[in-house]
């Protein structure tokens, strides 16, 4: 006899959960792109004569080392979205928005103005050498400084929307997504906030982009969706970057 009622369908393909990924295959992508990653950035600095990490590089260069991080990256994920997953970028990335991301505007606001600066007090107060805020912001005075003009334009599009969009992408959509049903909610959040914070090779920033890491994990988490981190995360770099220029 045929049942009157219609099957159970689930829930809608977009909030399907999408095949695992192992640890093995997620160390080993993201190694093979950061070492691809480093070595395209290292050629494009060489041939443009700024090398010397230590000098201030034009913007255009910044932008150029940028792409050069950002691509091996981005052809990861197509590549494993159409090898390993279901081929949908959008959905085997969690690239979705609602309403309430805009929630992600004063998270990232606060973070930047009260976070950062309530888990870097402490150690400033205990090693004021180790911690001198001068050295926290050094790396994006030294890209304020070097940019003028149009240029600022260009350099804010790298820091704004650029590197937000990428990281998100990698660290939240990518390696927390996955890492999630292989160890749990928590210690995704926390192993994807670590990986995060160490690729800035920046210690003296270690504390407080640990932390607003965090805070993007559990947005990412609670959501799962990229909207609300994404948003978050351009908010942060968008007050860093004011407070710089306004200084």
């Amino acid at each position: 006899m045929t049942s009157p009622w219609p099957a159970p369908s689930g829930p809608p393909p977009e909030f399907s959960p999408t095949p695992r990924i192992g640890i093995g295959y997620l160390a080993l992508s993201w190694i093979t792109c950061y070492a691809l990653a480093v070595v395209i950035s290292g050629v494009l600095l060489a041939a443009t004569g700024s090398a010397d990490s230590g000098a201030d590089q034009p913007t255009w260069v910044v932008a150029l080392s940028a792409l050069g991080l950002w691509l091996p990256f981005l052809a990861m994920l197509r590549y494993t979205s159409n090898s390993r997953l279901t081929g949908d970028v959008r959905r085997d990335y969690f690239f979705r928005f609602a309403w309430s991301d805009a929630w992600g505007i004063p998270i990232g606001v606060a973070s930047q103005l009260v976070l950062v600066n309530l888990v870097m007090w402490p150690l400033r107060e205990a090693f004021p050498d180790a911690f001198d805020p001068a050295d926290v912001e050094r790396r994006a005075r030294g890209l304020v400084d070097a940019a003028s003009g149009a240029w600022i334009v260009v350099l804010a599009i790298v820091v704004v929307v650029g590197a937000p969009f990428v990281e998100e992408l990698v660290y939240r959509a990518y390696l927390q997504a996955r890492l999630e049903p292989i160890t749990s909610r928590t210690w995704s959040v926390v192993i994807a906030a670590v990986w995060f914070t160490i690729v800035h090779l920046e210690p003296v920033e270690f504390p407080g982009l640990f932390a607003f890491a965090l805070v993007l994990g559990v947005c990412f988490a609670r959501t799962k969706r990229i909207g609300l981190s994404l948003v978050a995360h351009i908010a942060f770099n968008v007050t860093g970057l004011v407070l710089v220029l306004a200084t």
